[in-house]
């Protein structure tokens, strides 16, 4: 039931673990159309990309949001088995909505990105599929 008393009401953001966080926010601009913005000062490194005015999707230096997060008892993980160069574990993907299927097509293939691509039958979105430079699957539902 919507607007049970506390329950969620939507996802917030999604947090990437990086050894490259430069590179992976130059890879969510180019890739996406995220726009880096403010971020408060976390004793650990990143970024906060904005789609819009929400900061949708962080990015954080893994060994310093590692160390971070020991000091509150938070146990994170060194590193993400890998499986044909993709990165597995118990999040498969993280997928954004666009509305225009050839814009969003054209800003792939000019950061080279060559997506999977499936469209769903009947009135389904069209969907691109690619990984981040972590090897994080992201996709892409376009309706219209």
């Amino acid at each position: 039931m919507s607007g049970e008393l506390g329950a969620v009401s939507e996802l917030e953001h999604v947090l990437v673990l990086s050894d490259a966080i430069d590179e992976a926010r130059d890879f969510y601009e180019r890739a996406l159309g995220l726009r880096a913005g403010d971020r408060p000062p976390f004793p650990f490194t990143g970024h906060w990309l904005y789609a819009g005015e929400r900061p949708c999707l962080h990015i954080a230096g893994r060994s310093s949001y590692r160390r971070h997060a020991l000091t509150m008892g938070l146990d994170v993980g060194e590193h993400v088995a890998r499986v044909g160069g993709v990165a597995s574990g118990p999040v498969d993907h993280i997928a954004f909505s666009a509305t225009d299927y050839d814009a969003v097509s054209a800003r792939l293939a000019a950061a080279g990105i060559e997506p999977v691509r499936n469209d769903i039958p009947g009135s389904g979105p069209r969907q691109l599929f690619f990984s981040d430079p972590e090897g994080l699957r992201i996709e892409i539902n376009v309706k219209a």
